[in-house]
């Protein structure tokens, strides 16, 4: 070979290393990005994995879901599909959930946690997969990408508010029975916190508990329990993180002859949450906007699906395991019957009709509900 063809020779060579050596660097930068190309590749034609904790609160299937469903559609043109998956309160089924997401090539994960420690192998695993995850109204632990939610220590706060509200000058005449929620939720840390700052010194706390799996029925033999250890005559009010359990709780007030009912709390605002307060059986309710926190998800979602970065976020907060994550956070309302038609009503949630059936027409008529 003559030096000419030599030289020309180890040209070629070293290009081609150097093309092989770039192609190297690329994939590595490629599964370290989290498919941010394939992403973007997509366009409009992404598959969003939608995972939620459970079934036994109505807003799940009834708000959440299509309102995601909703807000994908439009962001996509159409195009954008949401694959689905409730966990019916298991954590390991929702980690099952996850592997068939990962398996289905999903292009973004929303997780709604079951339990927010035990999602975080998960969450991992989808990151390995190049699958951003955002969790949507429980912190999930684990590398995620973005969060969306509401203030929940601010939820706390505007029950304890409306609990001193509701006891007025005799907030100290007897005790109150607080019933957080699970301790797998860390929004039931937050809900805690917040009511404690607004209760504590103000109130006798007499009895307190943590609701397994937030059932309203673990609720209602807690209640029992308390209305036993306390005496029925004692409990002059009831902090309930939530609607279920506050229905719970309010059937054991009733088994056990308690009249008039104290003042009990809730959140969700359920339809039957606002028709017992209605009924003036509950005293108030937590309204979150569950179309802005929905919107919230998939706007985030789609552009991490494409590739981007987490959209509309207006804040970062901070997990066990991760920091500075991307968040948007949503401000709650507290409802009353001052305020149900400017409120559920008026943003469509619920119509006057649903709520003023035919047993609750007289109460809803009392308060000009019509």
């Amino acid at each position: 070979m003559n030096t000419r063809m030599r030289r020309a020779a180890v040209a070629v060579a070293a290009g081609a290393m150097a093309v092989s050596l770039a192609a190297c660097g690329s994939a590595k930068e490629a599964g370290d990005k989290t498919k941010e190309s394939s992403g973007a590749a997509k366009g409009d034609a992404i598959k969003v994995g939608l995972l939620l904790p459970e079934n036994q609160t109505a807003r799940y299937e009834k708000f959440d879901k299509p309102l995601i469903e909703k807000k994908v559609a439009e962001l996509t043109g159409g195009k954008g599909e949401v694959v689905y998956a409730n966990a019916k309160q298991d954590a390991t089924t929702q980690n099952s959930q996850v592997d068939t997401m990962i398996t289905n090539k999903v292009d973004v994960l929303i997780i709604d946690a079951v339990d927010s420690k035990a999602i975080a192998g998960s969450v991992k695993k989808a990151k390995d997969a190049g699958i951003p995850v955002v969790a949507y109204d429980r912190l999930a632990e684990g590398p995620i990408d973005a969060y969306t939610s509401f203030d929940n220590e601010e939820v706390g706060k505007v029950q304890g508010k409306a609990l001193l509200e509701a006891l007025g000058d005799k907030a100290k005449d007897g005790q109150i029975v607080m019933m957080n929620g699970s301790v797998t939720d860390p929004n039931a840390k937050l809900f805690k916190s917040g009511a404690h700052s607004e209760l504590d010194g103000k109130v006798n706390v007499g009895k307190e508990y943590d609701t397994v799996e937030w059932k309203p029925e673990n609720a209602n033999t807690n209640m029992a329990a308390a209305l036993s250890a306390l005496g029925k005559d004692k409990v002059i009010g009831v902090y309930s993180a939530n609607d279920g359990m506050a229905g719970g709780i309010i059937t054991a007030l009733k088994a056990a002859g308690v009249s008039p009912l104290p003042p009990v709390t809730g959140q969700d605002a359920e339809l039957a949450g606002v028709q017992r307060i209605v009924a003036g059986e509950q005293f108030m309710s937590v309204y979150k906007p569950y179309a802005p926190e929905a919107e919230a998800a998939a706007k985030m979602a789609v552009a991490l699906a494409k590739g981007g970065k987490a959209e509309g976020s207006t804040s970062t907060v901070d997990s066990p395991t991760t920091k500075g994550v991307a968040a948007v956070l949503i401000p709650v309302v507290s409802l009353t019957k001052a305020n149900i038609k400017d409120t559920v009503v008026k943003d469509g949630v619920y119509t006057v009709d649903e709520i003023c059936t035919e047993k609750y027409a007289a109460a809803c008529a009392a308060i000009g509900l019509k």
